[in-house]
């Protein structure tokens, strides 16, 4: 008798775990589909293997103990990509992790993009799905189609108030801004995954209080926007490669002001691109990069800096071709260095479509770099 409590007790405890570590519902393709119409879902779709899905898991979990009750009106879910894959092209999956917020009987969901904080997610929530929210809560991230925010009067200064943005304001009836539409939203496309900028758009027909704020006198006025102020109109081609460079040129400078390793006016910027963990994966996936992993303090790395700054100038103009570096000793940096296997300094690897082919082992002169490079390049035309 006492052998049979011990048993059941042990067995509802087991019950009890389960039932906590299933606390986020993770759905195959027809579970998936059976479930979605019901209620709304907010989902993520992940990878096992991956850094940051690891790091949001814990926050999911937590979400999914709070909402997936009788009482809630949403459902936290996950589909594991690596065994789903189907379901997650259907849901144009294609960084981890991704989170979508599905609304009752819509089978596309929203995309999230805004900060993986428990009270953000919640904020995000209480939004799509109109539930009450708190006062002081920060207002969420409008939603995102491909990549491009269209902002509003109610969400402009919140979502642009902190971080970097690349705004056109428009009116719809302007030919030059019908003419744009298709490179704007290729350059959000290009930049959906990439958490550093935030690409978007603002009719001045509905929303002119802030055009006027933002001194916006002809369609399209393209201003590149950090922390709410307006720090430099775009003036350049409108194609879209033209504007991505536009893009991660900013970017790569003030990766360098923030560092604290900005240069002086009079001399040259040197072309080697900035990269972190949040725009890493959008900068090496097309074409091929060279990327520097290292450390200020390394003296390896200190010797070979102007080197590689060299090896940057090699290449200017060369659209096949970035030459780029990560401080690994950042801690933003940390997990993008692990993930790539970094195990000393300076490491060097080329990628190629987003994809690693190779270390670089060689002498750390500029020739055997530039030759190693080049190699490569024959190889992929022959």
């Amino acid at each position: 008798m006492y052998w049979c409590v011990v048993l059941l007790s042990l067995a509802a405890a087991g019950a009890q775990q389960q039932q906590e570590a299933n606390a986020v519902v993770d759905f195959s393709d027809d579970t998936f589909a059976e479930s979605v119409p019901a209620k709304p879902h907010f989902v993520m779709f992940y990878a096992p293997w991956c850094g940051h899905c690891k790091r949001l898991s814990p926050t999911w979990d937590d979400l999914g103990k709070k909402y997936n009750t009788d009482e809630a009106e949403v459902v936290i879910g996950k589909v594991d990509c690596t065994q789903h894959t189907a379901l997650c092209s259907s849901q144009d999956v294609t960084g981890y992790p991704t989170l979508k917020l599905f609304g009752k009987g819509v089978q596309s969901g929203i995309k999230y993009r805004g900060p993986r904080d428990l009270a953000s997610l919640e904020k995000f929530i209480a939004d799509q799905v109109g539930t009450s929210v708190e006062d002081g809560a920060e207002a969420s991230v409008p939603e995102a189609a491909m990549g491009l925010v269209e902002y509003t009067d109610a969400t402009f200064k919140a979502s642009v108030g902190h971080g970097k943005h690349f705004i056109k304001f428009y009116a719809p009836w302007c030919g030059h801004c019908q003419k744009l539409a298709p490179a704007w939203e290729a350059l959000a496309h290009s930049f959906e995954h990439d958490k550093s900028v935030t690409i978007g758009k603002l009719d001045c027909t509905q929303h002119q209080s802030i055009c006027t704020e933002f001194e916006v006198k002809g369609y399209p006025t393209l201003l590149w926007i950090v922390d709410g102020k307006k720090v430099k109109k775009y003036a350049g081609d409108r194609s879209h490669d033209s504007l991505k460079d536009f893009a991660v040129t900013l970017l790569g400078q003030e990766e360098e002001q923030d560092g604290g390793q900005k240069q002086q006016k009079d001399e040259p910027q040197p072309p080697v691109l900035i990269l972190t963990s949040e725009n890493f994966d959008n900068a090496v996936q097309k074409g091929y990069s060279m990327v520097k992993f290292f450390a200020p303090w390394c003296g390896h790395c200190k010797r070979m800096a102007p080197t590689y700054d060299e090896l940057g100038r090699k290449f200017v103009g060369n659209d096949k071709v970035k030459i780029a570096k990560v401080d690994c000793t950042q801690e933003v940096n940390r997990g993008l260095c692990s993930e790539q296997n970094v195990d000393g300094f300076p490491t060097l690897f080329l990628y190629k479509d987003g994809s690693k082919v190779s270390e670089y082992n060689g002498d750390r002169s500029l020739n055997d770099m530039v030759n190693f490079i080049s190699r490569n390049l024959e190889h992929d035309e022959l």
